[in-house]
């Protein structure tokens, strides 16, 4: 097989040299396919075989190195649908990324790195896709931090035609007109078919006339001549809107009895079959040598240790101190924060992301003074989400700011691929609990605890005031992660010490993890998260009326509960957990499964949500809810 010229797609055309070798790559990477899917007993093989010349082309004529997969200012070739995992494998395997054999005998076997969808951390592999829909808004993502780095690139994303039928790519395609990004491609492999059959009929979606009506500039190509798409996939650096190349391709093509047939998307051939397709490739069946080979440990040979970067703000500034009798919301803090973050490393700006509510979620200064970083995204939550999640994991720190419901429940699968991809995503989500008031149920986040705890790589802290918000922000700038960080709407008063001084004040620093004893006691302690800490303060004043006397603390990381708290908390003849949050998922509950595996007993009650609330202003909803420090004091004062 003659050896494939990287061309960085600087000619017009192929070359007769690279077009030979480049069918003969095609031709030799769809055994490939055929050997890996065998093995496995499972994959997809069909869309593979269909995608493998828009694969063998972008990754063969980007500018993209085998040798520096990292390289910074490199082009990004991003898959959306990550079932086509073999054809990528393939692709990148023959063109020396990684050990080809090695993923062809072990993929899909536990442990291998070669996962049943692609995975970021192989060489060659931008992003970890699978959850179709996803994949054109993070390459936006990444193509905007590129742009904001002064990076001069071309991004290009392959995507399957069924996987338009989902919404997201329609908030994608708008996104990405309205900001410009013309070094944009989006591939669609057209083999018109899914697993319930032709795409047409399962549910019709005409792709060139949508993405036409967003201002897309859209070219029809046969997917498997290998010229007429060098041609169409060829970047145009004078071209004044993003570009859409439809690739008609065949599913299974290469193999007659697999074309067409919707069967093999997601069936793998058995050995019988798989010799006969080996056959007419004219490609030897060396499976049973190969089935030897994936038995072996392959522990420890050849694991990728990439060097996933994460930026980060270099430096923190000075905490703004709000004195003790400052009334303000934490959403103002955050705002404050951020801009004193941004005007502190003005050559390392923040990009900000807002869906239509910028004055509420205190991101309209950002907005006014910093133009070019921050993306107004308008009604788009699940595009923006993963935008934002991309262009964290290109070198740039991003902030989300939005409504709770819109930053936790609505945006979920966005945030687990997020963190499966280890973003590195600041969220700022406002409106939380019953706080919101009068927008009612619809609006009142009351599970993001549960929800964002359920992520595996996801910093959750929620604040107790406007000082602690401030240090937060800060921290969560300068560590790399994904914070989910959470507050509510109305204005609340700043947590003093003893003295009446701001207990989170110049001498605090924020540490993920650890909580705060704000008031010592030796009967009961009150356990209380976000604006809830200044209500367990007036809790506590009625208590010493009645003789009870009562500690308060702050966990402001409902999800580390570790044993220095609990062996704190056992000293207690009560303890009360206190949340503005669903009860059974809140911090209530995670403080239940930490004392369940703790060496000594904790009586523990919980206070929270437990209904879906009403519609009126927060005092009449937390009356309802029975969480008014006059109720839980009478709570405390029955159980103790």
């Amino acid at each position: 097989m003659g050896r494939i010229e990287r061309t960085l797609f600087k000619p017009f055309d192929l070359s007769i040299d690279n077009h030979k070798a480049l069918k003969e790559f095609c031709r030799n990477a769809r055994g490939d396919i055929i050997r890996m899917t065998t093995l496995a007993g499972s994959g997809h093989p069909g869309g593979s075989m269909s995608s493998l010349e828009i694969f063998a082309l972008l990754w063969s004529q980007a500018n993209v190195d085998p040798r520096d997969p990292l390289k910074e200012g490199r082009d990004r070739v991003v898959v959306s649908h990550g079932h086509t995992s073999p054809g990528v494998y393939a692709t990148l395997g023959r063109l020396e990324f990684f050990d080809l054999r090695r993923a062809v005998a072990t993929f899909r076997k536990a442990g291998s790195p070669f996962e049943g969808h692609i995975e970021r951390s192989i060489p060659g592999v931008e992003l970890t896709t699978g959850n179709l829909g996803q994949g054109v808004s993070s390459a936006a993502g990444m193509a905007l931090a590129d742009r904001c780095r002064g990076i001069h690139n071309h991004v290009w994303v392959v995507a399957g035609d069924g996987e338009h039928q989902k919404g997201q790519i329609a908030e994608a395609r708008r996104f990405i007109r309205n900001f410009g990004l013309n070094n944009m491609t989006v591939v669609v492999d057209c083999n018109g078919l899914q697993i319930s059959g032709r795409t047409d009929r399962v549910m019709y979606t005409d792709i060139a006339s949508e993405y036409r009506a967003d201002g897309w500039d859209v070219t029809e190509v046969d997917g498997h001549n290998l010229s007429a798409l060098y041609r169409a996939l060829r970047p145009d650096i004078t071209s004044r809107a993003p570009r859409l190349v439809l690739a008609m391709t065949v599913m299974g093509k290469g193999v007659s009895f697999m074309e067409n047939d919707p069967r093999y998307h997601g069936t793998a051939l058995k050995p019988d079959q798989a010799e006969d397709a080996l056959a007419e490739l004219e490609l030897p069946n060396d499976l049973k040598e190969l089935s030897i080979l994936r038995q072996e440990s392959w522990k420890g040979r050849g694991d990728f240790n990439l060097r996933l970067p994460y930026e980060i703000l270099d430096l923190e500034g000075t905490p703004i101190v709000y004195e003790a009798d400052h009334l303000g919301d934490n959403r103002g803090a955050f705002g404050a924060a951020l801009m004193d973050l941004a005007r502190m490393n003005t050559d390392n700006l923040p990009l900000v992301f807002d869906c239509d509510l910028a004055g509420s979620v205190k991101t309209g200064e950002f907005a006014e003074e910093y133009p070019d970083h921050f993306f107004q995204s308008g009604i788009m939550e699940h595009n923006t989400a993963s935008v934002a999640g991309g262009a964290s994991i290109a070198g740039k720190v991003a902030f989300w700011a939005d409504f709770g419901v819109f930053a936790a429940d609505e945006t979920f699968n966005q945030h687990r691929l997020n963190d499966i991809n280890m973003t590195n995503l600041k969220v700022v989500a406002t409106h939380c609990g019953l706080d919101v008031g009068m927008d009612g149920k619809t609006h009142h986040c009351i599970n993001y605890i549960s929800l964002m705890g359920s992520l595996y790589h996801c910093n959750t802290v929620v604040p107790a005031d406007p000082n602690q918000t401030d240090r937060v922000i800060r921290y969560a700038a300068t560590h790399p992660g994904n914070f989910f960080i959470a507050m509510g709407r109305s204005k609340i008063p700043v947590i003093t010490d003893d003295n009446g001084e701001p207990f989170f004040g110049d001498s605090y620093r924020f540490v993920y993890g650890m909580h705060d004893h704000i008031r010592k006691g030796t009967d009961v302690a009150i356990v209380a998260m976000g604006a809830m800490v200044s209500k367990a303060l007036e809790t506590r004043g009625i208590l010493e009326g009645k003789g009870i006397s009562a500690a308060v603390y702050g966990v402001s990381c409902p999800l580390c509960m570790g044993p220095r708290l609990l062996d704190e908390l056992s000293s207690y003849r009560l303890v009360l957990t206190y949340e503005d949050h669903d009860m059974d998922t809140g911090m209530g509950s995670k403080m239940a499964i930490a004392i369940a595996c703790f060496r000594k007993s904790i009586n523990l009650r919980r206070k929270g949500v437990t209904e879906y609330g009403a519609s009126g202003r927060p005092e009449e909803l937390y009356r309802m809810a029975g969480l008014l420090p006059a109720q839980i004091a009478e709570y405390i004062e029955t159980e103790i």
